[in-house]
């Protein structure tokens, strides 16, 4: 059985053929941050043992979670996992996300689904931190090209104290 520690890396993957993943934002006003959940989305179905994979965005863009799920059921889901693209828990994780995800779900009867934790404490995160530090460090120092975040703003900077 998978506990909470297991290290993604020696677990063994829980795979249904039928199984669609929709991973979910918050959605933004700004195209640019919709645009890096498709891109992160692509990245991850390209790796994922999962073959339905769908992004969506809870609030203010598309696709929202009653499109993600309607597609991951056309492409021939019999249960669809929700996974909030989130890092803690809170009123998105406990009230919203579970709301319009079982109203997408009434669409769809004898579609099973469920709604996994946001990511949290994963014990990857302290890697994810510490390769996003460096990078920046190495940036700011001519070593690195800005991320995909940082790209084109000129935020990546190091501003001194007054």
């Amino acid at each position: 059985m998978l506990s909470p520690h297991t290290p993604a890396s020696t677990a063994e993957p829980i795979v249904a053929p039928r199984t669609g993943i929709v991973i979910v934002d918050h959605g933004s006003r700004r195209a640019q941050s919709n645009t890096m959940l498709e891109a992160f989305v692509g990245r991850f179905a390209d790796s994922a043992d999962y073959p339905i994979i769908e992004p969506a965005h809870m609030e203010l863009a598309e696709p929202s979670i009653a499109t993600a799920f309607s597609r991951c059921v056309e492409r021939g889901a019999a249960r669809v996992v929700v996974c909030p693209y989130f890092l803690l828990p809170g009123k998105h994780w406990d009230e919203d996300i579970p709301e319009l995800t079982a109203a997408a779900a009434a669409d769809h009867p004898g579609v099973a689904w469920m709604i996994t934790a946001p990511i949290g404490l994963h014990p990857l995160m302290g890697g994810v931190i510490q390769s996003r530090i460096d990078h920046c460090l190495a940036h700011i120092a001519g070593e690195a090209p800005e991320c995909e975040s940082c790209r084109g703003t000129g935020r990546c900077r190091l501003h001194p104290s007054s």
